[in-house]
Formats: C-alpha cells, structure tokens, sequence
C-alpha cells in the first residue's frame, strides 16, 4: 500500500481527490467506534455517513478540520516561507488552522501577524482544496501586506522572504491550492512558471 503522501503528484488530480475521500472516510470510522462522551461500541446510521450512541444517542458525523492558506503580495512580489519540515530549498505560503470562533479572513489575518509579522490590507477568496491529513480543507485566500518588513516566528518558520519572478525558489507541486495560488499571481503578470 502507498500512502497519501507518497500519491501527491504522482496520479491525477481526480484520483488523488477520491483516495483522499476515502482515506478521510476510512479514518473517522475507525476514530468513532466509540462513543466520546460515554464509551459505548457505536453503530453505523442507517441511511446517513454517521456514528449513534445507543446508549446516550450522540451522533457522530465525519469532521473537516479548516485551514486557511494565503499569498501575501507587496508590489510584484510575493511571500514565501520555509517551514522546518519543507523538503531542503521548498517554499510555500503562509497557513494554519482556524480557531474556534474564528472567521476564515480572522484566521488570515491573525496566521499572517504571527508567523511574519504583517498586518494585512485585503483578503480576498480565491479557492478551497481538500486537504486528507487526515480531514482538513484548505481555504485559499490573497492578501495585501501592508509593509515588507518581516518578524519571522522561528518556532513556526525556518526562513521567508519576498521574491518576484525572476528569482523565485523551488515552489511546491502543481495540485496543490499553494501552487494554483502561485500559478494565479504569476498568469496575472502575464508569465507562468517553469516548475513541475
């Protein structure tokens, strides 16, 4: 067996978006065998992707854990940042988790001043993309920095910096929302970027 991982970017878009599904799938009812406020075996629902507590009747439902991920533009050029866990010289963007009783555009603005330092201007939709790891969603976002001057949080980050397209580092893959929103920024100067 392969695991996700090791599929990303080795099969297609539509391929990796159903192994995705079911490994998501796969995982919850195994984590929900159980009920999580009283401890009784569960059972499948009849008719619906859920988990019911015979004893205490809490149902439980697949969860989709939300993540923002976002380019952060100044003039023409963009942020990149490299987390300690990147593959040597690969760059993403900014990202992170929602808080609970957090808006997507909260959770943008707050990842951004803690990981970099900036406070933004505009944060704008741009897209989503499932993320199997194991049950998130990625929310997909551009923003405006109001200045460039970085404070890079060192538990969270090994490097960033700003880049245009002349000297952009090695990006992440093409189906990632990271890479769509790169690809985006970069059609929008009327180029496209020669990285697999």
């Amino acid at each position: 067996m392969t695991g996700l991982r090791a599929l990303y970017g080795r099969v297609a878009e539509v391929h990796y978006a159903i192994a995705g599904r079911a490994a998501q799938i796969v995982a919850w009812d195994r984590d929900h065998q159980f009920c999580g406020r009283c401890g009784t075996a569960t059972a499948p629902v009849p008719g619906e992707r859920a988990r019911r507590c015979p004893s205490c009747d809490l149902t439980a439902y697949p969860r989709v854990t939300p993540a923002i991920i976002t380019l952060i533009e100044r003039g023409d050029k963009i942020l990149l940042a490299r987390g300690h866990a990147f593959l040597p010289a690969r760059y993403g963007i900014v990202a992170g988790f929602v808080e609970p009783g957090e808006s997507l555009e909260d959770a943008v603005r707050r990842e951004a001043r803690e990981e970099v330092g900036l406070e933004l201007d505009r944060v704008e939709y741009f897209g989503s993309q499932p993320w199997p790891f194991p049950h998130g969603i990625m929310i997909g976002f551009r923003a405006a920095a109001l200045s460039d001057d970085l404070v890079i949080d060192e538990t969270e980050l090994a490097e960033a910096g700003w880049f245009d397209l002349d000297n952009l580092p090695l990006i992440p893959a093409k189906l990632s929302i990271a890479r769509r929103l790169i690809d985006d920024w970069a059609a929008r100067r009327g180029a496209a970027i020669d990285q697999p």
